[in-house]
């Protein structure tokens, strides 16, 4: 499933418009976005929670050269699945 297929199914499951069902999936894309961006968490009972975690820096190999390079620290995004979402697809 993809960002469309998304919305689409989203009008149908809601009545929605398909315009009014793309600027809910939009809407909601960029309140998870925002919280993640100010260091929040975003739990949503039943299906998971958004989180970030930190990664540090780190040394790497170029894959085409094989020299060394140094990998900048990050900051990276982490889903963990609820447990409605595990029994929905187990």
């Amino acid at each position: 499933m993809n960002k469309n297929d998304l919305i689409s199914a989203v009008a149908d499951s809601s009545g929605l418009s398909r315009s009014d069902a793309t600027k809910a999936v939009e809407g909601v894309f960029d309140a998870i976005s925002a919280a993640l961006a100010k260091g929040d968490e975003v739990r949503l009972v039943g299906f998971g929670t958004f989180s970030t975690a930190k990664r540090k820096a780190s040394t790497g190999r170029n894959p085409r050269t094989g020299e060394a390079m140094t990998i900048k620290a990050s900051t990276q995004p982490k889903f963990k699945a609820g447990k409605g979402l595990k029994d929905a697809v187990n």
